[in-house]
C-alpha cells in the first residue's frame, strides 16, 4: 500500500484555469493521476484517450470532460484541442501523457517497428504542441511526459526511446518559437514508475529491488510524482524548454542491464516499458 502523505503538500492555484491531457484512461496510470491532481487544483479538465469507458468514468470523477482521441492521429488531436475551446471557452494547460511501447533490437528491426515507434511519440507529439499551442493563443504551459530511455538505454526499447528522444528535441525548438507568446514548453523524463500498466512486472519477486538499487532516493516513482511534476510546470514556474530528468536521481546511474533483471527480458512481459509513465497509447 502506498503512502499517499509522500505526495501531499504541493499546491498550485489553478482556479480559473483549463487543462487538456492525454492518454489518461488507465486507472492508476500517470495520465489519470495528472487529470486528477489539475482538477484537485481547481483547474476544469478535459481527459482525451482512445478507450471511451474508462475515461468517461475519470471525467465523472473529476467533474470534467472525456473526449475520445488518438494521439497519433493529427485530426482527432486537433478536435481534443477544438473540445476544450467549445466547451470551456479557453485551454492554459496540456499535458500529453500518451506514447506507444515498442521492443526490438536494431538487428531485428523492421519498417513496421520504425513506423510504430515515431507514429504517437513523436508525430503525436508535434501534433500535440502545434495544436495545444493555437488553442492556448498566449500566457499557457505545454507538458510531454518523455521518458529517462531517452537519455540512458533501457534494453530492448531503443525504437521507442528515440521516437521519444525526438520530442524532447522538439520541445526545445518549440519552447524558442512560442516563446514570444508567452507559451511555455517541456517534457518530464520518468525513470521505472510502479503504476497499474506496469502491475505484473513489478509483481515478480526481486524486480523491483533491482530498479530500486540504482535510484539515489530509493525508490521507483509513482503516478502521483509526475503529477505533481506537471502541476509545478503548469504553475507559474519561469522555465521553458526543459527536459526534467525527475526519476529520484536515477539520472545519475544508469537503468538495470537485462542480465540483471530476475526473468531477463521476460520481465517486460508484453513490452511495456518501465522507463515511462504508464506504458500504454491510452
Amino acid at each position: 500500500m502506498v503512502d499517499q502523505s509522500m505526495f501531499a503538500g504541493f499546491r498550485v492555484d489553478l482556479a480559473d484555469k483549463v487543462a487538456v491531457v492525454l492518454g489518461a484512461s488507465a486507472e492508476g496510470g500517470t495520465g489519470w493521476a495528472i487529470a486528477e491532481a489539475l482538477a484537485a487544483q481547481g483547474a476544469k479538465v478535459v481527459v482525451g484517450a482512445r478507450t471511451a469507458a474508462p475515461l468517461q468514468r475519470l471525467a465523472d470523477r473529476i467533474g470534467g470532460t472525456a473526449v475520445v482521441c488518438d494521439a497519433g492521429d493529427e485530426a482527432q488531436v486537433a478536435a481534443l484541442a477544438k473540445a476544450a475551446l467549445s466547451t470551456y471557452g479557453k485551454l492554459n494547460i496540456a499535458v500529453n501523457s500518451a506514447g506507444l511501447p515498442v521492443m526490438t533490437l536494431v538487428a531485428n528491426t523492421t519498417q513496421a517497428n520504425l513506423d510504430d515507434a515515431v507514429r504517437v511519440n513523436f508525430f503525436g507529439n508535434v501534433y500535440f504542441v502545434k495544436h495545444m499551442a493555437e488553442a492556448i493563443g498566449s500566457d499557457g504551459s505545454i507538458v510531454l511526459i518523455s521518458s529517462m530511455s531517452t537519455t540512458h538505454p533501457v534494453f530492448p526499447h531503443y525504437a521507442y526511446a528515440c521516437g521519444k528522444a525526438a520530442s524532447d528535441c522538439m520541445v526545445r525548438y518549440a519552447a524558442i518559437e512560442y516563446g514570444p507568446r508567452r507559451i511555455r514548453i517541456n517534457s518530464i523524463l520518468p525513470g521505472p514508475i510502479k503504476s497499474e500498466m506496469a502491475r505484473e512486472a513489478f509483481a515478480i519477486p526481486g524486480f523491483e529491488a533491482v530498479y530500486e538499487r540504482e535510484i539515489p532516493l530509493g525508490r521507483v516513482g509513482y503516478p502521483e510524482d509526475f503529477a505533481n511534476g506537471v502541476l509545478w510546470l503548469a504553475g507559474p514556474s519561469f522555465v521553458t524548454g526543459l527536459n526534467l530528468q525527475l526519476n529520484g536521481g536515477n539520472h545519475l546511474t544508469r537503468f538495470p542491464y537485462l542480465h540483471e533483471l530476475p526473468l531477463g527480458e521476460a520481465s517486460y512481459g508484453s513490452g511495456k516499458p518501465l522507463g515511462d509513465r504508464s506504458g500504454g497509447s491510452d
